[in-house]
């Protein structure tokens, strides 16, 4: 019923502080993914998701910030770990890229809600600066040195600054994609690795049959 407390949960046996800690990190994830406004989280609901009075988050976090900041770095880890883990067993260029850019596409739409975690950036900045979506330029970065290599395999010749805006604008068109496709789902849209063949033909120079041939099953 609307307005019932959550039942207060019982305190942990002593040395199980990180118990605690985790369910409250789990809280705030699931919260962020599931609000419709999740600017306006407050460290209230996260007790009151766990079970716990609000002061007991003091213990491992300092503040609201702290713990969304924690949650982020865990979820980017756990995107950057799913995207090298899909490369891993490649061995050319281009098999790289497309493992890359299809991993970090099918957990955006698999994942719409903790996908705005991350890049939604409705995040007031006093509560969770620029510097905390740092995490993120690994995930940049392995995109920029895989599109660099294709190319470069190609025989483009580019220096670092070329390179970083390419893999920018590819990253910007892959994001561009899994917003909308999570937005706006109403659409009859192709197939998400069909949609994903094409921008990557577009950046890359390679036929889109070439790619669908090359993207790792789902």
């Amino acid at each position: 019923m609307a307005g019932e407390q959550a039942p207060r949960r019982r305190r942990n046996p002593r040395g199980q502080g990180q118990t605690l800690k985790a369910e409250l990190v789990e809280a705030a994830a699931r919260l962020l993914a599931t609000l419709d406004r999740p600017e306006t989280l407050t460290l209230r609901q996260v007790a009151r998701e766990v079970g716990v009075a609000p002061a007991s988050i003091y213990s491992h976090f300092p503040d609201l910030g702290a713990l969304i900041q924690h949650v982020l770095r865990l979820r980017f880890a756990e995107l950057a770990r799913l995207m090298d883990e899909a490369a891993a067993r490649t061995a050319d260029p281009l098999d790289d890229l497309v493992a890359r850019c299809a991993a970090y596409a099918r957990w955006g739409v698999e994942h719409p809600g903790e996908y705005r975690t991350l890049f939604g950036g409705r995040m007031p900045a006093e509560l969770v600066p620029l510097q905390a979506y740092g995490a993120g330029e690994a995930l940049l970065g392995s995109v920029i040195t895989s599109l660099a290599d294709v190319r470069q395999r190609g025989g483009e010749r580019s220096g670092p600054e070329r390179q970083w805006q390419n893999g920018l604008l590819l990253w910007t068109a892959l994001h561009g994609l899994v917003a909308l496709y999570n937005d706006h789902g109403a659409i009859p849209w192709p197939p998400l690795d069909t949609l994903v063949a094409d921008v990557l033909a577009l950046h890359t120079g390679e036929p889109a049959e070439e790619i669908s041939a090359r993207l790792p099953a789902g």
